[in-house]
């Protein structure tokens, strides 16, 4: 049965977006549970995907508190997924990264992903998915005001 989304309140944006980020969140956390991470996890983990990087750097990215990032850090280190070295440069810095674990990991959470992604937007071509992406990048959310009740 398809559900008409051009009137009523699903003709707004904000509940159209709500509606298919809850669908889309509960997909991609079921997912991810089938690697044990969870969303924060994850994306900590695609960012280290390119090289170490500082703990500063990861804060910035993830735009959390320092102490959620210790807390997402101290889980996938006890995993042995990652793992926190003093910057030989500045000792005040951590440098985080992934361990040879962590890489496995994170090449089995893109097939996932990607497996998602394709099923969710398999009627979209490319070029609808790169304007969807850009659209979605432009629009006014920011963490600041915000609290997220997911933990690491």
């Amino acid at each position: 049965m398809t559900v008409d989304r051009t009137d009523g309140p699903m003709s707004r944006l904000t509940f159209l977006l709500a509606w298919h980020g809850g669908i889309t969140d509960a997909w991609m956390r079921r997912t991810l549970s089938a690697t044990g991470l969870s969303p924060r996890h994850a994306m900590t983990l695609m960012y280290l995907g390119s090289g170490p990087v500082s703990q500063q750097a990861l804060i910035d990215k993830l735009e959390v508190d320092p102490s959620v990032l210790v807390a997402i850090l101290n889980d996938l280190e006890s995993e042995d997924l990652v793992r926190r070295r003093r910057d030989p440069a500045d000792r005040r810095r951590h440098i985080v990264e992934m361990t040879p674990d962590g890489t496995t990991t994170l090449g089995r959470l893109e097939i996932a992903l990607t497996e998602v992604e394709n099923e969710l937007f398999a009627d979209l071509s490319e070029q609808e998915r790169t304007v969807l992406r850009d659209l979605l990048n432009r629009i006014k959310t920011s963490p600041d005001g915000y609290t997220c009740a997911e933990g690491p």
